[in-house]
């Protein structure tokens, strides 16, 4: 098939942007079916706004006391009472 290129209006800003027929080949080689609804500054803006510097936003971490060596340690989950924390060091020979 052949692509032209196509101009489309973003549904964000309103601007019109132009989807090439390189991007329309990439996105047919990726098995998408449908057009860009952003232009490529919205995309990027959106994409900033969901993920932050571009990866994934940072879990937060929770003081711990290491159930098997009494080390303090962060976990990225809130302990329970009753349920044991290890360590990093710790935690690899329970593992197995």
């Amino acid at each position: 098939m052949e692509y032209t290129d196509k101009t489309l209006t973003c549904s964000d800003c309103g601007m019109a942007f132009t989807f090439s027929a390189s991007e329309q080949e990439f996105f047919a080689s990726k098995g998408f079916e449908n057009e860009p609804r952003r232009c490529p500054d919205c995309r990027a803006a959106k994409k900033q706004q969901r993920y932050g510097n571009g990866y994934r936003q940072e879990r937060q971490m929770h003081d711990a006391v290491c159930a098997t060596c009494g080390q303090n340690c962060q976990v990225p989950f809130e302990p329970t009472n009753g349920r044991p924390v290890y360590c990093s060091d710790c935690y690899s020979p329970v593992r197995r």
